[in-house]
């Protein structure tokens, strides 16, 4: 029986971050379904690490459509999630039908994985964090132990079925880990 993974991002998610787990979730023959707060076009966006900028810049990317609302995500029915970094993350862990979401998950030990800022979706559960490991981007490591979590430096770490990485050149780990889980 065929695995089914829920991403859950919306506008400004980072391209990298939701083409690859997309696209690779497909390759393994998943049924993986991308939710938004709304059911739509997303624009996604470009994070690179620039020479000039002691931060990473941003450039607009691709479309890619979402194919559930938040509000109608039945969370029992999926075996995964991943949840991508870039901007999204901090205006999507405003919907209020996004907690019970990503609660679902951690409530039946089911793997998740969340990369870069992705992590800051996790203040919603941070009832679930308490004493986890986990590694993000390092400008979320105040957001990843303000949850209780335990901050990584590593750029890829898995905790039980946590698995989180710090940016889109982590993907390849992320994803081999990730997908282990779910077999």
């Amino acid at each position: 029986m065929s695995k089914k993974v829920l991403i859950v991002t919306g506008d400004a998610v980072e391209a990298l971050e939701i083409f690859y787990p997309y696209y690779r979730c497909l390759e393994e023959g998943f049924e993986t379904v991308i939710a938004s707060p709304t059911k739509k076009t997303l624009h996604t966006v470009c994070h690179d690490f620039e020479a000039h900028s002691e931060t990473y810049t941003e450039k607009p990317a691709y479309q890619l459509p979402s194919h559930i609302a938040f509000e109608d995500v039945r969370p029992e029915e999926f075996d995964g999630l991943i949840i991508p970094g870039g901007r999204a993350p901090e205006y999507i862990r405003l919907n209020p039908h996004l907690k019970p979401i990503v609660a679902h998950f951690f409530e039946a030990d089911k793997p998740v994985a969340v990369i870069c800022h992705g992590s800051q979706v996790l203040a919603l559960v941070k009832e679930h964090l308490e004493g986890k490991e986990m590694t993000a981007y390092q400008a979320c490591r105040p957001d990843v132990e303000a949850c209780g979590a335990v901050y990584k430096t590593e750029t890829l770490h898995v905790h039980g079925k946590l698995v989180s990485g710090h940016a889109w050149p982590d993907l390849p780990g992320f994803m081999r880990e990730f997908i282990r889980l779910l077999r």
